[in-house]
């Protein structure tokens, strides 16, 4: 049996989970029979084992010839592809399927969304976001929904960015089915569809709180445009929460509805944000970067951006940091990065590093895993009290 298959069916068995699907995956591909007594020695039972062996075969074939698109890839949790950031939230998707570019889910991205019942207000500032992230050379991630979602897909596009859509449906079964040709366009301009339901599932309602929680999962951020107080978008804030991502809301017009949800998660702790600059510079983790050259102002840029590439910069002055031991917090990646390898990006002694990185630690910055050290998004300063989602 092909790996993909094993995979498959997998994804096709109820009630796995995550890890146990990981492990008997592992198992399965270094074995030669998969039958019913390699199964069984896995853990699974008699329920399991039938739904193994006898998926539903209409679904199984048409993904498998789905996958023979070459614009169309399977990307399972031990896949090298599988997004960092995604890989670390509580209950990640086993598996992702992705038309397009598959290198953007490993990108830095944005991710915004929106009230489907958008106002007039709510599209100017989410076309103007929308452009400024882009701009600023960040993925923007939304949900291809209709409304705030669509708008900053197409605004990202006509920007000349890229844009991840993360569907609560099948790759096959484009919802809503207006939006095909937004989603066509997205992969034209080499960005990326992403979905974990196999590509014929439609879209059920359940489905959309689990795409929601891998939209924020593969974002650095959440920018809420317009959120009325039951809005899918509060759950969107929600998970990114949960996932220790910041969450970012524009102030409306008062007396709106479809501001209510955002002013609410600015009054329990949410970033205000007025421009895009405002989100960019949060999630550069409060660095502020100065051109050597003179007569230049000084610019906020990401470490990683071309325009520092291109040119010698310096960090700013201690006294003006927000932060402790910038040099080595810039080493510390979003995945686990081992002591020895921050302390080889950081030019310093591995004791000397250790003792920054309990500093950074304890400041909140970072945080202690096996093998080493992930960068923390300071998300914590939300209230996590009276969620209404």
């Amino acid at each position: 049996m092909e790996a993909v298959e094993v995979w498959l069916r997998l994804r096709m068995v109820k009630g796995l989970g995550v890890k146990r699907s990981v492990k008997i995956a592992t198992k399965l591909l270094l074995s030669s029979s998969g039958d019913a007594k390699e199964l069984f020695s896995q853990g699974m039972n008699n329920a399991e084992i039938h739904a193994f062996l006898h998926p539903n075969q209409s679904q199984l074939d048409t993904a498998l010839t789905w996958l023979q698109t070459p614009q169309n890839h399977l990307i399972t949790f031990l896949d090298p592809d599988y997004p960092a950031l995604l890989k670390h939230i509580p209950s990640p998707p086993l598996m992702l399927f992705v038309s397009g570019n598959t290198r953007l889910l490993n990108s830095q991205q944005i991710a915004m969304v929106g009230s489907r019942q958008y106002s007039d207000y709510g599209q100017h500032w989410g076309q103007y976001f929308s452009t400024g992230i882009v701009s600023a050379g960040y993925t923007l991630t939304s949900g291809l929904a209709l409304g705030i979602d669509a708008i900053c897909h197409r605004a990202a596009l006509a920007a000349q960015g890229k844009t991840i859509a993360v569907l609560g449906s099948g790759l096959m079964k484009i919802h809503p089915s207006s939006h095909r040709g937004l989603a066509a366009r997205i992969l034209e301009q080499h960005g990326a569809l992403v979905s974990e339901f196999l590509p014929t599932e439609p879209p059920l309602p359940a489905h959309f709180p689990r795409r929601n929680r891998i939209i924020s999962g593969l974002s650095q951020g959440v920018v809420i445009v317009e959120a009325g107080l039951r809005s899918g978008s509060l759950i969107t804030a929600r998970c990114a929460l949960e996932q220790g991502r910041d969450v970012f809301a524009l102030p409306g017009p008062l007396g709106c509805p479809t501001s209510e949800g955002t002013h609410w998660l600015i009054q329990q702790g949410a970033y205000l944000v007025t421009r895009p600059e405002d989100v960019i510079e949060q999630l550069a983790g409060g660095l502020e970067w100065l051109s050597l050259t003179k007569g230049e102002d000084s610019v906020v840029s990401r470490p990683n951006s071309p325009s520092i590439q291109q040119e010698l910069n310096i960090s700013a002055e201690d006294c003006e940091v927000e932060l402790p031991f910038a040099d080595v917090l810039a080493n510390v990646g979003y995945e686990v990065t081992p002591v020895d390898v921050v302390a080889e990006r950081a030019g310093q002694p591995v004791p000397e590093v250790v003792i920054k990185l309990l500093d950074l630690e304890l400041a909140g910055w970072i945080a202690a895993v096996p093998g080493g050290y992930v960068r923390i998004r300071r998300a914590c300063h939300v209230r996590r009290t009276n969620v209404l989602v």
